[in-house]
């Protein structure tokens, strides 16, 4: 039986095997934290575009109350 630890590919393949392993286990971990980075600023995509809704909503309703106060000084 040969000794397969001495054979130059296996000496070679050793490191690229354990930077792959290393980049796979960071890649696991920052999952979670990236999918939580996600979550967030998807809550704050939907606050800032219920904002820009009510914000939109009272510049129609002061709009409306001008208009209705002018037609109301004309007719007196």
């Amino acid at each position: 039986m040969t000794d397969q630890t001495a054979t130059p590919n296996r000496i070679a393949n050793d490191p690229q095997r354990r930077v792959a392993a290393a980049t796979a286990i960071g890649m696991n971990a920052l999952k979670p934290m990236i999918r939580f980075q996600v979550s967030m600023l998807r809550m704050w995509a939907d606050s800032i575009e219920r904002l820009a809704g009510n914000y939109e909503k009272k510049l129609e309703e002061t709009a409306t109350t001008a208009e209705q106060r002018s037609d109301q000084e004309r007719a007196a």
